[in-house]
């Protein structure tokens, strides 16, 4: 056994060590018992806190992967296939609500509250309901098993270790006012979610089982699903990096669901997997396939630095999708990504009229306002943004930045510092420290 990690019910040694110093200091530290398991497991998090994170982070991943999807059939038919498993859950008790959000890229994923969304990207691959009920049982497991809870729970004891506080729940920030690239995005895809161990997934796949067959679906729905995603791991692309960064593939998670299904589950045979009516909840996603596989590969090209590439990719979705939402804000970014200002500001537009509820439209225009110095109008588009979605300490920097473009130093200053109670690493900490300091504030 290596000395220096020493595992201790899952902890290391030094983490260990940290745990019971500071139980011994009368800090609240504790064990919970496994809703599923039954035994006695770490944990920092109580089930309100984790209803507290998933409520303060769950909107801005939404957000991040362009909103919940318009089509509101679609949205309403993910929301009942959800609602339909989550009584036979082992913590039925739980906020549970389901999404299927806009981006296109391939992936599922739960918030430790009960909040689980799906892409459309990943709706595309599904064949059937009973699958559907496979990926939603799956995400249903990491939350029922507390997953997400476990891993917080030893990353701050972890950040204690070497004194910070610091958990899953706060926001990356990566690019100077300079440089608004790294900002085009608003919080890049996947950056509140959880990374689960294969431990972790073989449980959920277990739990999902179970859930979706109580649930009267038929268990090949979890053999379908693990087929595809061997598929998938076999082949990788752009657009399933995050589902595998996520939740580790292995061809023994497939073998897995053959056998349960052939044995465990054998009397759950004879439930319907409703391929009929899944194509007809999703036949107008399915209309959009080849202007997300367009997106899809754009998005890829964006990636290389391929710009001029991902642009006529971007324009072929739009001439078979010239209002989706998603189309337009890629497109936007591409613009922008090439100095194309006006260009962006054009997509942009459109797509806040498309979608007006959604926050991220808001945040790129803003970012487009001040590429081209138009900093009222920024402000302004930050302002609407923090309306729609409240709690990103990014808006507070773009606001003071904007701010600062139209000469009010003691606004901008304001805002800045408030920016700095909340965010204290990374390349715009550092500029509003700067101003502040230039302007006099900090000594």
């Amino acid at each position: 056994m290596n000395r220096h990690r020493r595992a201790i019910n899952g902890l290391s040694r030094r983490e260990f060590l940290v745990m019971t110093g500071m139980a011994a200091t009368g800090l609240a530290m504790g064990c919970a018992t496994n809703p599923v398991t039954g035994r006695s497991q770490f944990m920092i998090m109580s089930e309100e806190q984790e209803i507290a994170v998933d409520r303060k982070n769950a909107p801005h991943q939404f957000s991040s992967d362009y909103g919940i999807v318009q089509d509101r059939s679609l949205e309403n038919y993910i929301q009942a296939t959800g609602k339909r498993m989550a009584p036979n859950t082992h913590r039925p008790q739980m906020p549970y609500n389901f999404h299927c959000v806009n981006a296109n890229y391939v992936n599922a994923y739960a918030f430790p509250g009960g909040s689980i969304a799906c892409t459309r990207g990943i709706l595309l691959d599904l064949e059937n309901e009973a699958e559907l009920g496979a990926l939603l049982g799956h995400e249903l497991g990491h939350v029922n098993a507390r997953h997400t809870a476990a891993i917080m729970s030893k990353a701050q004891v972890a950040n204690m270790a070497v004194g910070g506080l610091a958990i899953l729940t706060s926001v990356a920030v990566g690019s100077t006012a300079g440089n608004l690239a790294g900002q085009l995005g608003q919080l890049g895809s996947g950056a509140l979610l959880a990374s689960y161990s294969r431990d972790n997934e073989r449980q959920a796949d277990s739990l999902g089982m179970e859930y979706m067959a109580r649930s009267g679906y038929g268990p090949q729905g979890m053999v379908g699903l693990m087929e595809m995603l061997n598929n998938m791991n076999q082949h990788k692309t752009s657009s399933v990096e995050l589902l595998f960064a996520t939740h580790p593939m292995s061809a023994e998670r497939y073998r897995t669901a053959v056998n349960q299904a052939t044995n465990d589950y054998q009397r759950y045979n004879g439930q319907p997997l409703n391929r009929e009516r899944y194509m007809d909840n999703t036949a107008g996603l399915r209309k959009m396939k080849g202007a997300i596989k367009k997106m899809q590969d754009g998005e890829t090209a964006m990636g290389k630095e391929a710009y001029s590439q991902a642009e006529s990719l971007f324009k072929e979705a739009l001439a078979q999708a010239p209002d989706d939402y998603v189309g337009l804000l890629l497109m936007a970014k591409c613009q922008l990504m090439q100095k194309k200002n006006a260009e962006a500001e054009r997509y942009v537009e459109r797509a806040k009229q498309v979608y007006p509820e959604e926050a991220q439209a808001y945040h790129i225009s803003g970012i487009t306002k001040i590429r081209n110095k138009q900093y009222e109008a920024a402000y302004q588009d930050f302002s609407a943004y923090e309306q729609h979605l409240p709690g990103n300490p990014n808006t507070i920097f773009f606001q003071g930045l904007s701010l600062e473009g139209m000469e009010r130093v003691q606004q901008s200053a304001r805002a800045y510092n408030s920016y700095l109670q909340q965010v204290q690493q990374g390349n715009q900490a550092q500029y509003a420290y700067k101003r502040l300091k230039e302007w006099g504030y900090i000594k």
